[in-house]
């Protein structure tokens, strides 16, 4: 049974992890870190990760930026793995990630969905025989309209993967409303739209002379990133020291 620390035990993701859990045999969380301790958990909650002194086997964070210096000083000051799923992270942050994985092990990806991560590993492969066939490859994601950043990391981060199938060939393209000429063959468009409560939407359609192939993921709620944070959890525990994200957890 891996033991848990769940890291952001209150807020919303916390609370998905938390149910998530309770149905998992494999996993439990033995305590939980938030500011806030008004909510009633079946395990304790410490108001900060210093005051924890409940042993584990791995952390698993949905917190803030703000809090991730003293996570990481935790995670390898102990030497417990850690599962960071905290998003919105400054340069010096993510330099310390890096620091940290030298000497526990770290996982971090742009997306936790399990649908997503291997999604990443087919559309490299599609492109290495479509977009080597010669065909056009474009990607088209849509969000719910509160989110300001465009286009999403899951976007840039299926566009890099096709990219690195292809030796770095392609340019990305954003806006094509004040150009007027053809497709370059060697351009990879990227469209971004906002509206409602679109959880999240990733198309990708690589279209050739008389077909076309299209990839798509859709997610209908936060839970999926919830579950991919938990069979991360899993995965982690017990691992040496490195840089790991969820291709390491999704295995073809």
């Amino acid at each position: 049974m891996v033991r848990a620390i769940m890291h952001g035990c209150n807020g919303r993701m916390g609370q998905v992890i938390t149910g998530l859990v309770r149905e998992d045999e494999g996993i439990e969380i033995v305590a939980g870190i938030d500011a806030y301790t008004g909510r009633e958990n079946a395990y304790p909650v410490f108001e900060s990760i210093d005051s924890c002194d409940v042993e584990a086997d791995v952390v698993i964070d949905f917190s803030n930026a703000g809090a991730t210096d003293a996570l990481l000083d935790y995670c390898t000051g102990r030497k417990v793995p850690v599962v960071l799923c905290t998003t919105g992270l400054a340069q010096e942050q993510l330099s310390k990630v890096e620091e940290a994985s030298e000497k526990v092990a770290v996982l971090k990806s742009a997306n936790m969905s399990l649908g997503i991560n291997l999604l990443l590993k087919l559309v490299k492969d599609a492109a290495k025989v479509l977009a080597g066939a010669g065909f056009d490859v474009e990607l088209v994601e849509r969000h719910h309209n509160q989110k300001v950043d465009a286009p999403s990391g899951t976007a840039i981060a299926l566009a890099d993967s096709i990219n690195e199938a292809m030796d770095d060939a392609y340019t990305y393209v954003y806006d094509r409303s004040q150009v007027r000429k053809m497709r370059d063959k060697k351009e990879l468009g990227i469209s971004a739209v906002r509206g409602g409560t679109i959880v999240g939407d990733h198309e990708i359609i690589f279209a050739g002379a008389d077909e076309v192939v299209e990839f798509r993921h859709t997610a209908y709620s936060k839970a999926i990133f919830g579950k991919g944070a938990v069979e991360a959890a899993k995965y982690l525990a017990g691992k040496p020291a490195g840089r790991y994200d969820m291709s390491d957890v999704v295995v073809l």
